[in-house]
């Protein structure tokens, strides 16, 4: 049987917490993480695994050490199996883990998804192996993806790397990444997303 004591704290850590407890918390890694000397990355995690895997034979880019960015990648992994299992085995008692505001739910079904409360929004006839080789599917997902690597890389981090840890060092380039995803964002959001759906 399971002490009550532990049922009281699985309940307080699995409640919904206000949007202003996730400030501190990263504010708090942040700091720990700059006192140590350390940056926090998950794109930096794509040039470990390529370097880990032997791709320093090939080009000098890969050729450091990586085991001395070991850290980064366990978080990175961490993040993803400690979400997967905490939100469908301890924390999540009704696996509705995506909460989507009424308005995007509203704009999302005037484009054509299917979307219900907890799911990924889904469109069955552009998420396929067959719409992978329409002209739509070429440019959001193979257009989309060397989009996004090749931006992580040429803008020297991605948006967690910049937006977290180069804003929280004072990094003036990491402010002008920021503002540069911010303002792609809105493009796509507004002007290329409804026409490509």
């Amino acid at each position: 049987m399971v002490p009550e004591f532990l049922i009281q704290i699985k309940d307080f850590i699995s409640q919904p917490w206000p949007w202003w407890v996730g400030g501190p918390m990263i504010a708090l890694t942040m700091f720990i993480l700059l006192y140590f000397g350390k940056e926090f990355g998950i794109s930096a995690n794509l040039r470990i695994m390529c370097a880990a895997d032997g791709a320093g034979e090939f080009s000098d880019f890969f050729k450091f050490d990586w085991q001395s960015q070991g850290w980064n990648l366990m978080v990175a992994l961490g993040a993803m199996f400690g979400g997967y299992i905490a939100s469908h085995y301890f924390l999540s008692s009704s696996g509705d883990v995506a909460h989507v505001s009424a308005a995007t739910v509203e704009s999302l079904k005037s484009l054509g998804f299917n979307y219900e409360q907890g799911a990924v929004p889904l469109v069955p006839e552009f998420y396929s192996w067959e719409s992978l080789f329409t002209l739509r599917g070429l440019i959001i997902i193979v257009g989309g993806g060397f989009m996004v690597g090749f931006g992580a890389r040429y803008a020297g981090g991605c948006t967690s790397g910049h937006a977290i840890s180069g804003l929280s060092a004072l990094q003036l380039p990491s402010l002008i990444a920021v503002i540069g995803f911010f303002i792609g964002g809105l493009i796509m959001t507004h002007l290329i997303f409804p026409i490509l759906f």
